[in-house]
């Protein structure tokens, strides 16, 4: 059972631990409010131009000063897709244009959440490449010279899998 449910977030009675569907959850016994745990979902990107990969290197915790891919955390009234594009031009401030789903992938190993992180391959179709918002720097590395400080394991999957598919 979840340690950050210890009461319930609509009634604000006590929750107790409860077996369903064959897993331990914290139920409210006043209103049967189940306070299940869910990953959260992440979009992101990845650009590649003239066999470069675009990478942004962290400003903040967790593991700062590491590598990602272009990504964050959907926010609640936004679609997926529109989060790969915000994000980018945040991070980036590069506008791109979605091309399709390059990989779906589970990332286990961020201390906040758990996390669903969904890329998109894209395009560059503006701005110039610059840091910015959460990223201290933003840059292109070829995919055989990625650093070797990449953040988070789905990153590193990622990466991989696009090594892969460019036939490295």
């Amino acid at each position: 059972m979840s340690d950050d449910a210890l009461f319930c977030s609509r009634c604000g009675d006590r929750m107790t631990p409860r077996r369903i569907d064959n897993r331990m959850r914290a139920v409210c016994e006043s209103c049967g409010f189940i306070a299940y745990r869910n990953p959260a979902p992440a979009a992101g990107v990845v650009l590649v131009e003239e066999g470069r990969v675009l990478l942004v290197q962290r400003k903040f915790e967790p593991r700062v000063g590491m590598w990602t891919l272009p990504a964050g955390f959907v926010e609640y009234d936004e679609h997926v897709a529109e989060c790969a594009i915000r994000e980018t031009k945040e991070e980036t401030n590069l506008d791109v244009a979605l091309e399709g789903i390059f990989g779906a992938y589970m990332a286990m190993d961020d201390p906040r959440v758990r996390v669903v992180l969904l890329l998109y391959r894209c395009r560059r179709v503006g701005g110039d490449l610059r840091a910015g918002d959460d990223a201290v720097d933003a840059c292109f590395f070829p995919l055989d010279e990625t650093p070797k400080e990449i953040a988070f394991k789905a990153h590193v999957q990622a990466l991989e899998d696009l090594r892969k598919s460019q036939g490295g």
